[in-house]
Order: C-alpha cells, then structure tokens, then sequence
C-alpha cells in the first residue's frame, strides 16, 4: 500500500509510468482513487490536504522539483501522468517518430497557435500566464490556446517543469501557483540524459508489453490511445 510519497516514487519507479489524478483511465494509477473515492479507502493518502506527505496533489510537482528521473505533464488521454527517466525515451519515440518540431509543423501535424507557444518555450523555461502575455493571446483564444498547449505535451514538444507565482508591478507573488514550461529536451538535459533515437515500433511493443503486465485487462484500442497520445476514446 502506498503510504506516503517515498512509497509512491518507488512504486513509480517500479512500473515504469502512471496516469495521474487518481484514475487508471482503463490502464493503470498508483494511486487508483481521487478525492471524491478516498475515504473508500484506508489509507494516510488524501488528495488536497496540502500535506506534501501524503497528499498526491502535491507529489506531482514534489517529482519535478526533488528528483531527476520523473516527469509529470499531460500526456494520456489528454490528461495527467507520470513516466519515469527509463521509459521516457520509449513513449518519446513513439511520439515523435524522430521528428523535429519543424518537420512536424512543416508536414501539417501542429497547428499554427501551437507553433506560437513552442517558439515562446523554446527560448526558455516561462509560466503559462507569462506565455500567454508573451504571445499576445486574447480572450477570445483561450480555448485555442489552452488546447495547443495540451497538444505539445501529448507530442511530446514540451513538458511542465515546476511551477512559480505571478507577480505584480512591484516584484510582490500573489495568487495561484502557474505551472512552468520547457521543452522535453531541456527538461531531460538539466537531469543529465540525452534522448536516445529509439525505434517507435520496437518502443510501442515494450510499453504495450509492460502495460499488459500492469493491467492484464487493458483493452487494446484503449492501450493503443494511451501509447500513441492519440486523441481519447
């Protein structure tokens, strides 16, 4: 049982990768309830406690600002999870398929406001409202926007990195924390690992593999969308 957050890295770092948020999606979760299942379960773990060790909200910047070996970001079903450094490269070459973010804009597979926010990030780690500010985005492409955004973390282009508070004009944080982003090769460089060339289809077979092992039940079209960052099902 998953006590506290010591107990989850190492779980994590056992399975390979995890969905976030408390929900297996069809696939696997370390932790297999969210707050509104928790007091089904005996456990010290409570979402939204505030507590860093035992609450699993915290554990998912805990990961990014205390170890180098465990990323966090949207990148399942268009929602959370947790790969860690040895499968990484794995989910990044099935992802990618050896393609710069050039090649991938150039062959019509990233979209134009996408290709705004990639151009922002590339030139260094930033808050998502410093981004939005940067690129001069209006209210009336929030949607847009805030989909491009989740679309770069599924292909893999870019990755949460911590998190930091807005400031007024006199230097002073207010507010809520706003999650900071880089690009995936930045983030994995800083944690001293190169992203290997690996073959996409050799890849998919060992996710799909360990997957199985996870989850024997998973189902394949399910487990395809998961591996693939296609779109949910």
């Amino acid at each position: 049982m998953i006590r506290n957050f010591a107990d989850f890295c190492k779980e994590l770092s056992e399975c390979g990768f995890s969905m976030g948020g408390g929900n297996a999606r069809g696939i696997y979760a370390v932790i297999p309830y969210d707050w509104k299942e928790q007091e089904q379960f005996d456990s010290p773990v409570k979402w939204h406690t505030g507590d860093p060790e035992t609450d699993p909200w915290e554990w998912r910047m805990r990961v990014l600002e205390e170890r180098n070996d465990i990323a966090y970001a949207k990148v399942f079903f268009r929602t959370s999870g947790f790969i860690t450094r040895e499968w990484y490269p794995l989910f990044y070459a099935v992802r990618r398929h050896g393609e710069s973010f050039e090649e991938a804009y150039d062959n019509g597979t990233i979209s134009q406001t996408a290709k705004r926010i990639y151009e922002i990030v590339s030139e260094g780690e930033i808050a998502f409202h410093e981004i939005r500010q940067r690129g001069g985005f209006g209210r009336e492409e929030k949607s847009r926007f805030e989909r491009a955004v989740v679309e770069l973390q599924m292909r893999m282009f870019i990755t949460i990195c911590g998190r930091a508070q807005k400031r007024n004009q006199y230097g002073e944080a207010y507010g809520w924390n706003s999650t900071v982003f880089t690009t995936v090769e930045e983030f994995w460089e800083r944690r001293g690992l190169k992203l290997p060339d690996l073959t996409p289809l050799d890849s998919y077979d060992k996710i799909r593999k360990r997957i199985l092992k996870l989850n024997p039940d998973a189902a394949k079209k399910r487990t395809d969308t998961f591996i693939r960052g296609l779109s949910d099902i």
